[in-house]
């Protein structure tokens, strides 16, 4: 049985500059077997989450789902691996992985083969196993900062002050203070897993799919 876990979704070009991986680190974005999307992985809360992260044709929709209220949920960003926990004494996570081709949860494994392949497994009722072989195309990430529930930072608690006008001698007219300059713009370079206009994901971890089950 071959595990087929997205299809009808190729990476668009090729990821120059990985950083080097360590060995035994499943984190990062991987291209699946068939080269149709991306799946992020990343440690949520102890345990490893994998979601889509890129899909060649935008606006997919998990129509295989056998519950009707998620048919018609988009495909990106959907959860994929779900709650891995690491085996002892093994680099290996063990959890369930969703199979987007037919709407089922499948027993499943993940292990790092060297730094730039990730082998996945899948069992239905213990056998008649099957597996493929993830390419990454996206260096580690970070651990994310939900883990430590961060919060994101305080809002203004009240509005900036109004310039005051003044009053014209001869005209009555009052004239505004002159608007201050816009702050130069800064580029930054985007941290591994960070929201940006071309990642719409970002952090998985912050997903309310993945978010309300590892909290």
């Amino acid at each position: 049985m071959r595990l087929a876990l997205y299809t009808g979704l190729i990476l668009a070009g090729g990821f120059t500059g990985l950083t080097p991986a360590l060995p035994a680190d499943p984190t990062g974005d991987w291209r699946v077997a068939d080269a149709v999307a991306n799946i992020r992985v990343a440690q949520c809360n102890g345990s490893m989450w994998g979601a889509v992260s890129w899909e060649k044709q935008p606006g997919g929709r998990d129509e295989y789902n056998p519950d009707p209220s998620k048919k018609t949920r988009p495909t990106l960003g959907m959860a994929t691996l779900i709650d891995m926990k690491k085996k002892p004494g093994v680099d290996q996570w063990e959890g369930q992985v969703y199979n987007a081709k037919d709407g089922q949860l499948y027993s499943a494994t993940i292990t790092p083969v060297g730094t730039d392949q990730l082998e996945i497994k899948g069992c239905v009722m213990g056998f008649l196993c099957g597996g493929e072989t993830w390419t990454r195309v996206a260096p580690p990430i970070p651990l994310s900062t939900a883990n430590a529930m961060a919060k994101g930072a305080p809002k203004p608690t009240g509005a900036a002050p109004k310039a005051q006008g003044t009053t014209g001698g001869t005209t009555g007219a009052s004239a505004t203070a002159p608007a201050p300059a816009a702050a130069p713009k800064t580029t930054t370079t985007a941290k591994p897993g960070q929201k940006n206009a071309a990642d719409p994901i970002g952090d998985i971890c912050l997903l309310p799919e993945i978010a309300g089950f590892a909290h």
